[in-house]
C-alpha cells in the first residue's frame, strides 16, 4: 500500500539514521509483518509488540520528522 510506503520512507530517510540499534531492529521487524498487521498498528486499531511500539511512536509522529 503506498500510504504504508510514504510512512515508512519518511521514518527511514528522517529517524533511522540517528535511531539506537534498538530501534533499527524493530523497524527491521516491521518491515516483516503483512499489510494488514502493520496497517492495524499505524492506525492504531492494535495494540503492538512493546518492542515495536517506540518506533510506531516515531512513525506517526510527524512533527519530529
Amino acid at each position: 500500500m503506498r500510504e504504508l510506503d510514504e510512512l515508512l520512507l519518511a521514518y527511514l530517510e528522517h529517524r533511522y539514521t540517528d535511531a539506537p540499534a534498538a530501534d533499527k531492529k524493530a523497524f527491521c521487524s516491521l518491515l516483516q509483518l503483512s499489510d494488514p498487521e502493520l496497517m492495524g498498528y499505524l492506525l492504531q486499531r492494535e495494540q503492538p509488540a512493546a518492542e515495536l511500539a517506540r518506533v510506531i511512536a516515531h512513525i506517526l509522529d510527524r512533527t519530529q520528522t
